[in-house]
């Protein structure tokens, strides 16, 4: 640096920087003692360990790694094997298989020193983890002494356990710090008196060392001429291949050569989030509150009747823009008779605005005509912050009957999470805001609901039952405060329900032990099977016969016991068991429990395909579905109904088609065009082909092959296993509508009348459905907090929305459904695509 001229800065950046990552492990200061006997009288290993052995000196290596991010970016490194006499000195230079222009910002190495543990075993000595680049993004050089956390390995975090440097500093770390300003040049140098001073401070450090209950470790790092600065390459420089270009976000520096360059230097503005004044003011006039008593009776034209009516048919996820939001406001009075205008009336709302969430929510949300339940779903979701908007949304729910209450259920108990109740960051909030944070209700409400209704509290307890086994502490402890609730209200009525799910939380935590006791044993299957009907039948289980005690699965069904000699273990991965329950009215009631399996993903989509169901059959289109129930009773395990029946994959080896399955079932020799089987039969198959086919294609079902496509002997086609889902497919090239050939060919073909049939039925499904898109979606997006892996941090709204068309009209959406089945069909397909689909199907 000149000396001349303090103002000039001279420094390199790292992106030219196209060196390999260097640096020398160089020693190990500090005293290391040897274990006391009473420890070794009570851990008689540790006489094998180096320390006990050496006299002197122990055989210690040191391993090095490079992480960034939690994540390794090199394998672990270590220093060749070497006798010390005197010291304990390596000397060793490093180089990593990275260069240093490749380095992330939060870039570390961890150095772990090993003595010998006896033979073939090693034990930690102490770790460190070094952060390559300092507190102004410069990369670090020089000597530097790093502490050493005894016993442990280093961790690596970003958050570090083992931070190399430590908040108190002693005698030589103050020298230690002096002697890199020396090096650097930023000192006068003096030859007789840094000569004194060095030796003085050789004998500091040798006083030091024996009196420091600490363990050091010193490396040198590369001694570069100027300051290296992080950043990372230019734009311009990546290949054009890449999706996304690098931002270059590099400290500014006032040199005018720099600033003049436009492609080097980013400015990053911390404001850039925040709402732009001259903005923020015009809004305020554009709404001032003195011009409220004309807005009472202000009626849009027939041009902003137009606008309006554009922006009510947004989709639930689509922002406003700030015309938007004004336009609605401006119209607020006219909208309260509109139901679709609440939803987009609340997004205009400024919340940081005192009056305006004064008149929204006492003056106008009162007076608000009923809105849908879909629109009072969404205000439970996460973004509606004031309580008294969310009891409004609470007020319209209880309008809903039981059996609608059950199909929304596990959404409203994850809407729980978005309760001012459920977190405690009140204190963080603007007190000036009037937004009111009390509690909505909505905890009381289901709550009342599930006491007046048994099945419905059976569901809603399982519902919580999961959730407070969840990791999330914060979240567990919030349902066990409802669980406490709900549990101390059926007492108090009287109820033995109480009694009843307690039983059935023993029931359930039998199962899973049996389930997982066989999913780790090394028993072939027929043992298997064997140890899990002497188990049922065992009278000390009490599972072969019981009180009648409702199932979890399904609270309408009583069971009065478990048939041994029928149940099973299935030969899949995890081994799920095949439990027939004994109903109290007589039949049998087959279901499969599973341990090792997250079920709640396919107890969603499950909840989806009910309701949907339930939309079509409301306009009078039965597709012949059966969405069995599933039931997620912990984290990790849960039951799922067995309908009896085949995957396609067993009928095609056992049968060859599925028309002779069919044929083999429900045989009708006299029938015309529905090929020797019964008209129903077939009729049932090609209704419920059409109605999985959209219900599917809807939630980006994807995994698809012939092992997860079932078919009952009745003709009784659906889908089991849902593992990906809203887009996601472990194979390339998947088709958007799931129809396999052998579907087709069950209905005669692509020209066949039932195929006709088949696509009549999928338009007509895909057109009501399309109505209801906004329920679908709110139901989706409330489970985005469920921490259920696949859903959370992915875009659904995109992914759904995509699904449903809702840009396009009615014939065009049909138009772009119809031309998804055409594709398979090989009549309009190219060869290629179809050899890619049918290898698709291939599991």
């Amino acid at each position: 640096m000149d000396k001349d001229n303090r103002d000039d800065f001279t420094f390199a950046k790292l992106s030219d920087l196209k060196m390999p990552v260097t640096f020398r492990i160089s020693q190990l200061e500090g005293n290391r003692k040897p274990h006391p006997f009473t420890e070794i009288l009570e851990k008689p290993e540790l006489r094998f360990h180096g320390v006990q052995q050496s006299p002197n000196y122990s055989d210690l290596y040191v391993t090095c790694q490079l992480i960034a991010d939690n994540k390794p970016l090199t394998i672990p490194f270590r220093t060749s094997f070497k006798a010390f006499k005197k010291d304990y000195t390596w000397n060793e230079w490093i180089t990593f298989p990275i260069r240093y222009c490749d380095l992330p910002l939060n870039s570390q190495i961890t150095f772990t020193v090993w003595d010998i543990a006896g033979p073939r075993a090693a034990v930690p000595v102490g770790g460190t983890t070094f952060r390559l680049f300092g507190k102004k993004w410069t990369l670090r050089r020089g000597k530097h002494r790093m502490i050493l956390w005894p016993d442990r390995e280093a961790d690596g975090a970003n958050e570090s356990t083992t931070p190399s440097k430590i908040g108190t500093r002693d005698e030589m770390g103050r020298l230690e710090k002096l002697v890199k300003k020396y090096e650097r040049g930023d000192l006068p140098k003096s030859d007789w008196l840094d000569a004194l001073a060095f030796r003085k401070m050789a004998e500091i450090h040798a006083t030091e060392t024996e009196k420091s209950e600490n363990l050091y470790l010193y490396i040198d790092l590369p001694r570069f001429d100027f300051p290296v600065i992080f950043s990372e390459p230019d734009a311009s420089s990546v290949p054009s291949t890449s999706a996304t270009s690098p931002v270059v976000v590099t400290p500014a520096v006032p040199t005018t050569s720099l600033l003049s360059d436009t492609h080097l230097w980013q400015i990053v503005d911390p404001d850039i989030a925040r709402e732009n004044p001259v903005e923020d003011k015009h809004r305020r006039l554009v709404r001032s509150h003195r011009s409220s008593p004309y807005d009472r009776e202000l009626k849009p034209n027939a041009k902003i009747r137009d606008e309006l009516s554009h922006i009510l048919n947004y989709a639930p996820s689509q922002p406003l823009n700030s015309e938007e939001k004004d336009l609605i406001w401006k119209f607020r009075f006219y909208l309260t008779r509109d139901k679709r205008g609440l939803t987009k009336f609340l997004k205009s709302v400024t919340w940081r605005d005192p009056s305006e969430v004064k008149q929204a929510v006492e003056e106008l949300l009162p007076q608000w005509t009923e809105i849908d339940i879909d629109d009072a779903l969404e205000l439970l979701g996460p973004n509606t912050v004031d309580s008294r908007v969310r009891a409004y949304a609470v007020k319209q729910l209880s309008r809903a009957d039981d059996d609608e209450l059950y199909l929304y259920l596990l959404q409203l108990v994850q809407a729980l999470k978005f309760e001012s109740t459920a977190s405690d960051q009140r204190s963080l909030r603007s007190t000036t805001s009037a937004v009111s944070y009390d509690d909505s209700g909505l905890a009381d409400f289901l709550i009342s609901r599930a006491v007046r209704n048994p099945i419905l509290g059976n569901r809603f307890h399982w519902y919580l039952m999961v959730e407070v086994a969840m990791e999330d502490k914060v979240m567990a402890k919030m349902y066990g405060r409802v669980v406490f609730k709900f549990m101390k209200i059926l007492e108090d009525n009287g109820d033995e329900r109480r009694d009843l799910m307690r039983r059935q939380g023993e029931l359930v935590d039998t199962l899973a032990k049996r389930a997982r006791d066989l999913r780790m044993s090394k028993d072939p299957r027929p043992k298997k099977i064997e140890k899990l009907r002497a188990f049922l039948a065992d009278s000390k289980n009490n599972l072969a016969s019981m009180p009648p005690l409702p199932l979890p699965l399904n609270a309408r069904v009583q069971v009065t016991g478990i048939i041994a000699e029928k149940s099973s273990v299935f030969k899949s991965n995890m081994f799920p068991m095949l439990l027939y329950f004994q109903c109290a009215g007589g039949g049998e009631y087959p279901v499969i429990f599973k341990d090792g399996d997250d079920m709640r993903q396919d107890q969603l989509v499950i909840q989806l395909f009910t309701l949907m169901d339930r939309l079509l059959r409301k306009e009078n289109l039965d597709l012949k579905l059966s969405p069995y129930d599933v039931l997620a009773t912990g984290p990790s395990q849960g039951m799922v109904q067995f309908i009896p029946s085949k995957t396609i994959a067993a009928i095609v080896s056992e049968h060859g088609t599925l028309l002779n399955y069919l044929r083999a079932n429900y045989p009708d020799e006299g029938s015309v065009g529905t090929y020797g089987v019964e008209p129903g039969v077939i009729d049932t198959f090609v209704r419920s082909c059409a109605g999985y086919c959209v219900m599917t294609y809807l939630l980006g079902v994807g995994d698809r092959h012939l092992d997860n496509l079932l078919l009952a002997p009745d003709g009784h086609f659906f889908h089991v296993d849902f593992g990906y889902i809203l887009g996601r497919d472990p194979k390339p090239l998947a088709p958007p509508v799931k129809i396999c050939k052998e579907m087709v060919d069950a209905m005669g073909g692509f020209q066949s009348v039932h195929y006709t049939r088949f696509k009549s039925f999928c338009f007509t499904a895909f057109s009501i459905l399309r109505k209801s898109a906004n329920l679908i979606l709110n139901l989706v997006t409330l489970m985005v907090d469920a921490n259920i892996p696949h859903i959370k941090q992915r875009d659904v709204h995109e992914q759904v929305l995509g699904k449903f068309c809702l840009e396009m009209t009615e014939e065009q959406a049909i138009e772009h459904f119809e031309k998804l089945l055409n594709d398979i069909s090989p009549f309009t397909a190219v060869l290629d695509r179809m050899h890619d689909w049918a290898q698709y199907w291939r599991s």
